[in-house]
């Protein structure tokens, strides 16, 4: 007797095998929606509040030129620095000790950053009070302790919009 190669015994079943599809044309890409144009943070109203978020960097300058513009905060532009109650309040101060970077970066001095228990590499939450020509900066873990009881009605009601 003499042994059967494997390739002998190998057929193909049809049924298993998918009959090809005629060639029909490829469909056109989805239409886009229509994207609302941006609104320059510049044009802010007076009264509004303008967010961001920036994470400082090894020297613990903080960058967010939208909110810089939106306050009319140019590079050379004078500012004072004040904790308060763990977050920083940066107001436009014509004796200022400290100045806006040529790249639109703000200076936190290390003393005022370990008063708020400012984490390094973590984000901090920026808001621009256009109408007082004040910036105030929060730690992370203020936002996250502010939102706790909503994320709490969130999770436990589970309701959307």
């Amino acid at each position: 007797m003499t042994p059967t190669r494997r390739c002998d015994r190998e057929r193909l079943i049809g049924v298993l095998i998918p009959t090809p599809l005629p060639d029909r044309p490829r469909p056109g890409p989805a239409p886009l929606p229509v994207l609302p144009a941006p609104r320059s943070l510049a044009t802010a109203a007076a009264d509004e509040v303008v967010i961001g978020v920036a994470r400082p960097d090894r020297s613990g300058r903080v960058t967010e030129r939208g909110l810089l513009d939106a306050l009319r905060w140019p590079a050379g532009h004078r500012i004072d620095i004040r904790p308060h109650s763990g977050m920083l309040v940066v107001a436009s101060a014509p004796a200022g000790q400290h100045v806006v970077g040529s790249r639109g970066e703000l200076p936190l001095p290390a003393s005022v950053r370990q008063m708020c228990a400012f984490v390094p590499g973590q984000p901090l939450l920026l808001a621009a009070l256009v109408a007082h020509d004040l910036l105030v900066i929060h730690p992370a873990s203020t936002v996250v302790r502010l939102l706790a009881d909503l994320h709490a009605q969130v999770v436990g009601g589970r309701r959307g919009c």
